[in-house]
């Protein structure tokens, strides 16, 4: 057993809860010199998950990651091709995926509970926490002064791949997330999770636009608030609900159902839709949710999973029938695909295209794009890994890394 950590003073509490394990601040030669490690947990900052995880699937290693996947979109698309052809178990840390609630909303959705779903609406507190409280700060600048960076931390080695800056405790530990050279904002940390449970019910895989606005944002850190819409189109009956690598997962629970073309808006900072007419009063939006609204009724997510709305409609039409087998756990199951079981249930090739639509939201959100997007919306080519109509917009799928840095 082996643990890495560029911060010792940060992660002395693993380091003591497991003492016969070796320890390393470098992943590289942690990798290099114990050959024997058959599985690695990346759990870096976002803009490192990407390098770790490819070392290790090059290696023949298997893989859990955290979310989000990867610190780029183009990222993203690498490491799930690199995963397929090494042939490795992979999961991402979306435990969400694995949960009776998300098998719930597919047999709600499948069942016709609400007919045809046009439009969805997911959204999160983040950065904040509630109404006066943030998780991580975003909407600042870049600190000024330059504090001594402590002796415990490796800061190169923190830096990785990231544009060379001067230490400062504004980056970490956590707060990295509202920084774009180290994390993905609200959007990049929840959408993983959020948007999961949305593309298995509704088979949803790329989108054919995103277009964005928010509060006032810069080049160094994530808006405080920000609205991202998606459109997908139209998904045919034949469509498998998720990556078929992993069909097996599901059967043909879905079969014959038809998805018509979808909207898609995710809000952050606070923001969300306005209440639906038909919710009861004692029952809260809450901080984080989603809203499915069908041709014949609305799904809400709340505390206790999927619910309809309004809450009588559940009495009318019954439960879903249970089509789909239940998970053994979200860890398990990469226990298991390690030993040679079925691919996880968010495996690099489900996890991978996951977070390559999320973060396509952020290209969006960014400030070189802010008046473009006020004429039109990026419409986005998975095939040519290319938006077709903004070149300033394809700067932004990947990033240059650091001297000595390479995915390849």
């Amino acid at each position: 057993m082996a643990l890495c950590d560029v911060d010792s003073a940060y992660a002395a509490p693993v380091f003591n809860k497991f003492p016969k394990a070796k320890r390393h601040r470098d992943y590289r030669k942690m990798l290099e010199e114990q050959k024997e490690i058959d599985a690695v947990v990346v759990a870096t900052p976002d803009h490192i998950h990407a390098f770790a995880a490819m070392a290790a699937i090059k290696l023949g290693k298997h893989v859990y990651c955290e979310k989000p996947l990867t610190h780029t979109a183009w990222e993203a698309r690498q490491l799930a091709r690199a995963a397929r052809e090494h042939k490795v178990a992979t999961q991402m840390g979306n435990q969400g995926q694995a949960s009776d609630e998300t098998r719930h909303l597919c047999e709600l959705i499948w069942s016709d509970a609400i007919g045809p779903v046009r439009e969805v609406h997911i959204w999160t507190d983040r950065p904040s926490n509630g109404l006066f409280d943030i998780y991580w700060p975003q909407g600042v600048d870049r600190p000024k002064d330059s504090p001594a960076t402590p002796d415990t931390l490796d800061w190169d080695l923190w830096l990785g791949p990231a544009p060379h800056r001067p230490y400062h405790p504004a980056y970490l530990p956590f707060k990295w997330r509202g920084w774009w050279d180290f994390g993905t904002g609200a959007l990049g940390d929840m959408g993983c999770h959020s948007f999961d449970p949305v593309f298995r019910a509704l088979k949803l895989s790329h989108p054919v636009s995103v277009e964005a606005s928010s509060t006032r944002v810069n080049d160094e850190s994530y808006p405080l608030a920000s609205m991202v819409t998606y459109h997908f189109a139209a998904r045919g009956a034949e469509t498998q609900p998720i990556n078929p690598h992993i069909k097996s997962l599901i059967g043909a629970a879905a079969g014959g159902v038809a998805m018509p073309r979808l909207k898609l808006v995710w809000y952050d900072g606070g923001l969300r839709p306005p209440r639906p007419e038909e919710l009861e009063e004692e029952r809260r939006m809450g901080p984080n949710g989603a809203l499915l609204i069908g041709d014949r009724g609305k799904i809400l997510q709340q505390e206790r999973g999927y619910r309809l709305v309004p809450q009588a409609k559940e009495k009318e039409l019954g439960n879903a029938p249970k089509t789909l087998p239940r998970s053994t756990g979200h860890y398990q199951e990469w226990i298991d695909a390690c030993k040679g079981g079925q691919p996880a249930g968010s495996n690099f090739d489900w996890a991978g295209p996951l977070t390559e639509a999320v973060l396509l939201g952020n290209v969006a959100l960014r400030l070189g794009m802010r008046e473009e997007l006020t004429n039109k919306r990026l419409l986005w080519d998975p095939v040519g890994f290319k938006f077709t109509n903004s070149e300033r917009a394809n700067q932004f799928l990947r990033r240059e890394y650091r001297h000595g840095w390479t995915l390849g």
